[in-house]
């Protein structure tokens, strides 16, 4: 088992509001570089939404629930078939989006329990929980050319990691590290 964090950050590494959906000052930065350079299957997932399960915290569920059902390209219809894992207090509903179901009890738990691979797709704050637990193997950083200058960071404290790959994605840079 693996857990994997995907995510969208800037050269400072703020991972906050990418697409400007949470209304903050600097949200939006990712989609200022254009629709090709979010689009499709940037982080490399190939058959882990086939094999894995998504783990999302409620807001990006919510968000992702109202997207992604009505798109019916290859990728999206890879990420309607995947399973989904969504870790909330307030949800009592996850019917929106297919092969969702609530995360019950408490997630660092759940996460060692977990048979297979999760694969964290923005949920900053589900990301972080799992971190600070030491539970991620591998982050894949989707880097924009962008400063945001303030917002929450990916990172909350010092951690090394191991460079496996590093590949242009348009005008973004898709770097996966290791943890261990």
């Amino acid at each position: 088992m693996s857990v994997i964090v995907t995510e969208f950050v800037t050269l400072d590494g703020v991972a906050e509001d990418p697409d400007g959906s949470g209304g903050t000052a600097t949200g939006g930065w990712a989609f200022r570089h254009g629709p090709e350079a979010v689009a499709g299957d940037k982080f490399r997932l190939g058959t882990l939404l086939e094999t894995g399960t998504l783990l999302l915290g409620r807001t990006t569920w919510e968000l992702f629930s109202k997207l992604w059902p009505g798109r019916t390209d290859e990728f999206s219809a890879r990420l309607n078939a995947a399973r989904k894992l969504v870790v909330s207090r307030t949800l009592t509903d996850v019917t929106a989006w297919q092969n969702s179901a609530l995360l019950r009890g408490d997630l660092a738990e759940a996460a060692e329990r977990h048979d297979g691979d999760l694969i964290v797709i923005g949920s900053l704050g589900v990301a972080q929980a799992l971190a600070r637990h030491d539970l991620v193997d591998e982050y894949r950083l989707l880097v924009f050319p962008s400063v945001a200058g303030e917002g929450r960071r990916l990172f909350e404290a010092a951690v090394d990691l191991r460079l496996v790959s590093s590949t242009p994605v348009g005008s973004a840079v898709l770097s996966t590290y290791r943890t261990r």
